[in-house]
């Protein structure tokens, strides 16, 4: 992908002021940048990127640059980026166009009268789209706009036919009336189609179209292009037979990046699955002697409780806390970011220093991925004169080196790019616990804990999933195409 790498969530919607909506509710997928474009009823295309979050514009000034009536249709997305450079981080947030005229306004970009304009969430192998594109004519190194010229010197089944990667995507076309609605034939990356006020919408995630009173109409359909007219209807072309459609769902999206009240795949809600991994948690880490267990806030709520419940082991949930309970570290666009986020928000309940003295506890987290929130925890419990801490991951180690050799990442559009600096490598559990230990310069033992690979994949299994239906690289499986 260049040397951008990212994760986001995107919206189509036919007014303003439900796609800023549908962004507030996908802010959990990016915080970074947030992008809205307007399809003109004369047929342009006008754009706005901001910093920050999605309420940094305010609704009604927003509506003054894009008035309501001169659209029939608004694609937008959030954003985090990763490996791209601060100061290029507007031009790098989507939707990316081409055409039309650029005003740098500082904190946000105003494009207006493009030709064509595209919001992504996924990851493609820019070497694929190079040989079909002119690289002098990108204003980035992002995949998403190439992705877009690649489209433009094909067409929208082209991308599908022949682009392997992992995408669910929005186009819009000057020379076309309709949006276009495009997920690979691999349907790594989530999306939602369903119906609010008499006309269609699309959401990277369930959740956002739930809050808005939506109904969910399906999960959009690998290998297939939705076509959103003007008045807020669709129709669907297959372009990729099902059979060609090896379906490797992100298993990540339930275990840490969706909301708790998605559903990643129909039939998986994420909060249940959750509540699984922590009762397989409790099937191999049960034996575990502890005086409390606790966990990082917020993500792994459902399943520390579902671990406490199936253990006996007292779950205390006020020992540690967030001032900002919705910040994700993961979703830092630097080491130093990341560090920061937790550093300042992740803190531990004075009062119960007390009960903690001379204590064994148990920390149940999603994922130990760089061991930055493990290292903060650590030192929270060494200082509190913790005796031993026992921390229980319920995603398998990632970023190993898998059995063929070859290292493991993420090459799918999740920050895990394969050359990070990824705590597991070359390390098992228990070193990775003396490790930390060491780094922290810690008193306490520290007993680091990853659920199996099997262990994971049976909560999958209790929800009717094949564990063959899901990409798991990361985590040591084979590449999805």
């Amino acid at each position: 992908m260049g040397n951008v790498t990212h994760n986001c969530g995107f919206a189509v919607a036919p007014t303003l002021h439900t796609i800023y909506a549908l962004l507030k509710d996908l802010q959990h997928r990016g915080k970074e940048v947030v992008g809205i474009g307007g399809i003109s009823r004369s047929g342009g295309i006008d754009v706005i990127k901001w910093r920050g979050l999605v309420e940094a514009f305010d609704l009604r000034d927003l509506d003054g640059l894009l008035p309501r009536q001169d659209y029939h249709t608004f694609i937008g997305h959030v954003r985090y980026a990763t490996r791209g450079q601060k100061e290029h981080v507007l031009d790098e947030g989507h939707p990316h166009v081409i055409g039309g005229t650029r005003v740098d306004c500082g904190t946000h970009i105003y494009m207006y009268d493009a030709d064509a304009a595209i919001v992504h969430n996924g990851q493609v192998d820019m070497t694929l789209l190079e040989k079909h594109i002119d690289r002098a004519a990108l204003r980035t190194g992002c995949d998403t706009e190439a992705l877009l010229y690649y489209y433009k010197n094909t067409n929208e089944r082209a991308v599908l036919a022949n682009i392997p990667g992992s995408f669910t995507m929005a186009i819009a076309d000057r020379t076309k009336k309709d949006v276009m609605i495009l997920r690979d034939r691999t349907a790594i990356k989530p999306g939602v189609l369903s119906f609010k006020d008499g006309k269609y919408i699309v959401t990277s995630e369930d959740i956002a179209a739930k809050k808005n009173g939506a109904e969910i109409i399906e999960h959009l359909e690998p290998g297939v292009v939705y076509y959103l007219t003007p008045d807020g209807q669709y129709r669907k072309e297959r372009v990729v037979p099902s059979l060609e459609c090896t379906i490797q769902h992100c298993f990540f999206e339930g275990n840490y990046i969706a909301d708790k009240d998605s559903e990643i795949v129909e039939g998986v809600p994420v909060g249940t699955l959750r509540r699984y991994l922590g009762e397989e948690l409790a099937r191999e880490f049960g034996h575990v002697k502890a005086d409390v267990a606790v966990y990082v806030p917020r993500c792994p709520q459902g399943a520390a409780r579902a671990f406490s419940s199936a253990t006996g082991i007292t779950l205390d949930e006020h020992i540690l806390y967030k001032r900002r309970g919705s910040d994700r570290s993961f979703f830092g666009s630097t080491p130093a970011e990341r560090e920061s986020s937790i550093g300042g928000n992740l803190n531990l309940n004075p009062q119960k220093i007390p009960m903690l003295r001379g204590a064994t506890i148990i920390v149940v987290d999603d994922s130990t991925i760089r061991g930055n929130v493990a290292r903060r925890v650590i030192r929270l419990f060494d200082s509190a004169g913790v005796k031993s801490l026992h921390y229980l991951n319920y995603t398998p180690r990632q970023g190993i080196i898998g059995d063929d050799g070859n290292p493991r990442g993420c090459m799918m559009g999740v920050d895990m790019p394969l050359d990070d600096d990824f705590i597991a490598r070359n390390r098992t559990a228990k070193e990775i616990g003396d490790y930390l230990r060491e780094q922290t310069g810690a008193a306490m033992e520290v007993h680091m804990h990853y659920l199996s690979v099997d262990g994971m994949f049976r909560a999958f299994e209790r929800l009717g999933q094949k564990r063959e239906q899901f990409c798991h690289f990361c985590i040591g499986g084979p590449k999805p195409f």
